[in-house]
């Protein structure tokens, strides 16, 4: 019986190290951060320093570069990304886009294939990425399964939950499909916790 329990010790720390979050390399202090998107990072519905770009930089004391496009479609983030990887050098891309290709019904396999795109740049210039999963409005706010798979296949971190939980709450919107000044709070916050668990601060 003992060993059994032994063998079934072994069995669940290897499920566990297996199943391991993807990690990130540590951000010096004078590391760029490229928060890269659209109207959700550009901070729409709130001022300027309260975008969730702005507040993470005071939570993480790292520069924050806010590389957000009110508007933008994953097929027109896809050339825009090069130039500002380019220009900026950052140290870590925060990728958060695809509202509006599902606001606009766009094919769901091209939005797939352009975030994929986009990850591939990054990571060909050795600048790791974090995904910021958009929710789908329908029958209640859903994510796409296919951040889940983008995430899992490329090994990245994935940040899930927030905006799902933001913007299926009327306190924290300033419109049907923004968030507020707290709504960015709490993006914010929920990034720098995902940076702190992946070990990049």
């Amino acid at each position: 019986m003992t060993t059994i329990r032994f063998l079934f010790i072994l069995g669940l720390l290897g499920l566990c190290s297996c199943s391991r979050a993807p990690s990130l390399p540590p951000l010096s202090p004078d590391a760029v951060v490229l928060a890269f998107g659209d109207s959700i990072t550009f901070g729409t519905g709130a001022l300027p320093g309260e975008s969730y770009p702005a507040v993470l930089e005071g939570l993480i004391g790292r520069r924050v570069v806010n590389a957000g496009v009110p508007g933008e479609t994953t097929a027109e983030g896809r050339l825009r990304l090069l130039s500002w990887l380019d220009e900026q050098s950052p140290a870590l891309l925060l990728l958060c886009l695809g509202g509006n290709d599902f606001l606009q019904h766009r094919d769901v396999s091209q939005t797939d294939e352009n975030l994929r795109a986009m990850v591939g740049f990054a990571r060909e210039r050795g600048v790791p990425v974090v995904l910021i999963a958009v929710p789908r409005f329908g029958f209640g706010l859903q994510v796409p399964k296919l951040y889940g798979k983008i995430a899992g296949d490329s090994g990245i971190p994935l940040e899930q939950e927030a905006l799902q939980k933001i913007l299926s709450t009327a306190s924290l919107k300033s419109d049907p499909i923004h968030p507020n000044a707290a709504g960015y709070r709490i993006l914010a916050e929920s990034v720098a916790r995902l940076l702190g668990a992946a070990g990049a601060l």
